[in-house]
């Protein structure tokens, strides 16, 4: 059986990806957390409503021995199934002026969201060329095209994930292969939630902040088949903030 992998995928936008490849494929879906397990078997309900099979799994995606513990034990269960899309989703801000950032909130940032994608990445790659085929996804974001002041980690780290996505298409496109980077702007989840969506809205010319739907029905689009010839591609969702 072929699966979806999605990491940070209970909440958010990560949920809504669950969500969209639940509704327009037949894969399964691995919901990973790292540590709401609650809104983790929210998504997974919702998943199976489809008639998905679906599964939690738990790591920190920043932690390879997790990562590799965690997915090695998963397919000594499922020796027949693959990861045939991978959505490297699983990111965390810790925002704050560059000149008072401490240590431990830069290197939190960069880990997560790169180490992530290396960790991630290279764990489903390998089968992926076996197989010669395969979807990667790696949400990114608009502060890692554009830059976000206060955000100088997360840019970094964004910004460090849309090159790795560039040079990783080349790599494996002979494969049947792509990968690509969506990068949103200012989407409604709980991420955003504590932002002032009044005066930012100012900002956006669609003048409104966007769904996490929006966003899912663009990865599930990238994952599928139509999207064969699309690779090393940095696609914006942002309203016209930024592109």
């Amino acid at each position: 059986m072929k699966y979806a992998l999605i990491t940070g995928g209970s909440r958010g936008i990560g949920r809504a990806i669950c969500e969209a490849l639940a509704e327009h494929t037949d894969y399964g879906i691995l919901i990973n957390y790292n540590s709401n397990k609650e809104a983790a078997e929210d998504t997974k309900k919702r998943v199976e409503s489809y008639g998905n099979k679906a599964e939690i799994l738990a790591f920190d995606v920043a932690d390879k021995n997790a990562v590799d513990t965690v997915l090695n034990e998963w397919q000594e269960r499922n020796p027949e199934a693959w990861i045939e899309v991978l959505v490297n989703n699983a990111g965390i801000t810790k925002d704050g002026l560059f000149m008072w950032m401490k240590e431990e909130d830069w290197s939190s940032v960069i880990n997560t969201s790169l180490n992530g994608f290396f960790n991630l990445t290279q764990f489903v790659i390998q089968k992926m060329l076996r197989k010669r085929y395969g979807r990667i996804v790696n949400m990114v974001s608009v502060s890692g095209v554009k830059g976000t002041p206060g955000q100088t980690n997360y840019s970094a780290a964004k910004g460090a994930v849309v090159a790795a996505t560039k040079a990783l298409a080349q790599e494996v496109a002979k494969r049947n292969i792509t990968v690509n980077a969506v990068a949103p702007g200012f989407i409604k989840t709980d991420m955003t939630g504590e932002l002032n969506e009044k005066e930012l809205v100012k900002l956006v010319p669609a003048n409104r902040f966007g769904e996490a739907k929006e966003v899912a029905d663009l990865v599930q689009f990238l994952t599928s088949d139509k999207a064969s010839y699309i690779t090393g591609e940095v696609i914006n969702i942002n309203g016209g903030i930024y592109s």
